[in-house]
């Protein structure tokens, strides 16, 4: 299998990381600037108010909204120590919030989830700290190896480093998945890391003010690379020059031996066209998803839950229809597990399979579409098909989805649909312009938006397109759209020869 992974960061305002599976796309991530991850995020924050009906606690901590911190999320340090010493963890179900918590005090608490609509994030108050190869978790004391290190034999072997390596008393420490057929000198050196960032927390709680950011999680780049790069990744490519220092600079400190596969794009097409992710990404919002042999998806996602129906489309005359329903189902499995990865959907999942008869054919993919799940990174629970051809499963939501990450409720139809961000179309704009400068024909390219896009790129993109000019020697014109009736999102791209007759691209 070839895999690789994409880095794209040639637009400040926004980072995006693709794996390619023999050329198809499997996975992308996408970080906006504007929108401000805070997942492993860590504060120090005042808590403003306490919800004996909720047993929760809003937790102030400095942003627009109040973070929500569950009484199970809760570290009571003394409670840790006894589960220590008696074993079991009864008395953790029989906490109440409101003798834990009260109104103004003080608690560090760190962003396991981001805030969906008028909801804030969710908090916890077990801090972790990932590394490469292991997990810190301060003032606990548990130490594990991750479940989906299956080998007995080595699960014993990393066990028992944990033990040699020591770590302090109330240190907590589990083997992430990357860790399987680590040396115990590798180990002990992503320990030694983790522990000088929680000194480094430490001392940051001790001296500011309250609420207050103490940590902040790393960038898209590092993150994606510590928690999702697998052997198995024959080559990273990276489209800026601080990038691709910044990712070999990481990868010298974690895994050396992996640092050569790291590449520069150099050619002059934007790393994202080369590969055709472009056109990927322009379709991955869409509601249907044709399959290859005539069926597709229908794909519907809203605040409470996602559905997603499977429909045959064109049936040859003749065939059988349980073997029709039966093929068309088993095709969509996979196909369904890729587009909830990609999107990032969370929560609740209802899958309106087409319907058959034979207990056989139900089970069968119900198999398929849990092997085809294995391979996500988020927790899934599945439920068995329902007597009506459903099923249901909930998987983690831990930031935004895709869709909201790239659009926007709409002005135009009072948030019944959706349109790109002004952001999201005037860097799509650039990207466009981009992949038409080699053209040697060309000449002028000008460019007609609405308003608010004209004003983005004329403000905050005047140096780049100045430079793109002087570079390729073409002349880029952006105006306003003039017309009545004309959208936000209509975007007109006009092309000039030499002698500013129209051609076409």
């Amino acid at each position: 299998m070839d895999k690789r992974m994409l880095i794209n960061a040639v637009e400040p305002e926004e980072s995006r990381i693709a794996i390619l599976e023999d050329n198809v796309l499997e996975e992308i991530y996408i970080e906006r600037m504007s929108k401000g991850q805070t997942v492993g995020n860590i504060y120090i924050g005042r808590v403003s108010n306490v919800e004996p009906s909720l047993e929760a606690a809003f937790v102030d901590m400095g942003l627009k909204r109040n973070g929500f911190l569950h009484v199970s999320e809760i570290l009571d340090t003394e409670l840790e120590e006894k589960e220590k010493t008696e074993g079991g963890h009864d008395r953790r179900e029989q906490r109440r919030i409101q003798s834990l918590l009260k109104p103004g005090q003080e608690l560090l608490v760190q962003v396991i989830r981001e805030g969906v609509g008028e909801k804030g994030p969710s908090l916890t108050s077990y801090i972790s700290l990932p590394g490469r190869y292991l997990v810190l978790m301060p003032h606990t004391f548990r130490h594990g190896v991750s479940k989906k290190i299956l080998d007995e034999e080595e699960r014993a072997r990393l066990k028992q480093v944990i033990r040699e390596l020591r770590p302090p008393a109330n240190m907590g420490l589990i083997v992430r998945t990357a860790g399987a057929d680590q040396t115990k000198r590798e180990l002990a050196k992503d320990l030694n890391y983790l522990l000088r960032l929680w000194k480094a927390v430490e001392e940051r709680t001790t001296n500011t003010l309250v609420p207050a950011l103490i940590y902040q999680e790393s960038d898209l780049v590092i993150r994606t690379i510590r928690d999702i790069f697998s052997p198995d990744i024959r080559e990273i490519i990276v489209d800026t020059h601080d990038t691709y220092d910044k990712t070999r600079d990481f990868l010298k400190q974690t895994m050396p031996k992996c640092e050569r596969i790291v590449k520069l794009h150099r050619a002059r097409v934007p790393i994202f066209h080369k590969y055709h992710i472009e056109e990927e990404l322009e379709k991955i919002n869409n509601k249907k998803i044709p399959l290859r042999q005539g069926g597709s998806l229908v794909i519907e996602q809203t605040e409470a839950l996602v559905a997603i129906d499977v429909n045959s489309g064109r049936f040859k005359k003749g065939a059988d229809p349980e073997e029709t329903a039966f093929r068309t189902n088993m095709e969509a499995t996979g196909e369904i597990a890729r587009q909830i990865r990609l999107r990032d959907l969370g929560g609740v999942i209802i899958i309106d399979y087409i319907d058959m008869q034979l207990e056989g054919h139900k089970r069968s993919v119900e198999r398929a579409l849990a092997d085809a799940l294995k391979r996500d990174r988020a927790r899934i629970k599945m439920l068995k098909t329902s007597k009506f051809g459903i099923v249901e499963l909930t998987r983690q939501r831990i930031k935004h989805s895709l869709r909201d990450v790239l659009h926007e409720a709409c002005p135009e139809c009072r948030g019944t649909g959706l349109t790109k961000t002004v952001e999201s179309l005037s860097l799509k704009i650039m990207r466009e312009i981009r992949s038409v400068l080699e053209n040697n024909e060309l000449k002028t390219i000008e460019v007609v938006a609405y308003d608010p896009v004209v004003q983005f790129l004329q403000n905050q993109k005047r140096k780049p397109i100045s430079e793109l000019e002087e570079r390729y020697n073409k002349r880029i014109v952006i105006k306003s759209a003039v017309e009545n009736g004309w959208r936000m999102s209509d975007v007109k791209m006009n092309y000039f020869g030499p002698d500013d007759r129209p051609i076409n691209l």
